[in-house]
C-alpha cells in the first residue's frame, strides 16, 4: 500500500476460507493517529496523489453506503481502521460481503479492485463514502 507521495506504508492481505468468509489483515505505518475510513474500491488502479483512478466503493449489488445503513452496505464497506499515537494501524477483520473466488462479489473483476484508506473516519451511513475525506493510501488487490 502506498501513500500520496508513492511511499510504501504497509501491506494488506486477503484470504478466503472454505465457507467463503474473507479475512483482511492490514498493517500500515506513518499515518495520522485516529480513526480512518477504509474501503475496497471498484478499480485496481492507484494513481496518486488523489487515487481517484480507483473509482468509487466496490458495490456490485447496488446497495447504499455504510455498515449501519439499513439499505446497505456496499460490498467494499469495512469498519474504521484505528491508528495509534505511533502512526501505526492494524486491522484484522472478516467479511462475507466479498469473495476471492468467482461470483457476483469477487474482488478479481475485469477492472480489478483496490483498498483505500481515507484521511478521516467513516460515519458508516452517509452516501457515497461515509464523509471519510481524502484518499491517503491505496493498494491494488492482486492474486499472489
Amino acid at each position: 500500500m502506498k501513500d500520496t507521495k508513492g511511499n510504501t506504508v504497509g501491506l494488506a492481505t486477503f484470504t478466503e476460507d472454505a465457507s467463503g468468509l474473507v479475512r483482511i489483515n492490514v498493517d500500515v505505518r506513518g499515518l495520522t493517529p485516529g480513526l480512518h475510513g477504509i474501503h475496497i474500491h471498484e478499480k485496481g488502479d492507484c494513481i496518486g496523489p488523489s487515487f481517484t483512478s480507483a473509482g468509487g466503493h466496490y458495490n456490485p449489488l447496488s446497495k447504499e453506503h455504510g455498515l449501519n445503513n439499513p439499505k446497505g452496505p456496499h460490498a467494499g464497506d469495512l469498519p474504521n481502521l484505528e491508528v495509534g499515537k505511533d502512526g501505526k494501524g492494524h486491522m484484522n477483520v472478516t467479511t462475507k460481503l466479498v469473495t476471492l473466488s468467482p461470483g457476483p462479489t469477487t474482488l478479481f473483476t475485469a477492472n480489478g479492485t483496490s483498498l483505500i484508506i481515507h484521511a478521516g473516519p467513516d460515519d458508516q451511513m452517509t452516501n457515497p463514502a461515509g464523509n471519510s475525506g481524502a484518499r491517503i493510501v491505496c493498494g491494488v488487490i492482486e492474486k499472489k
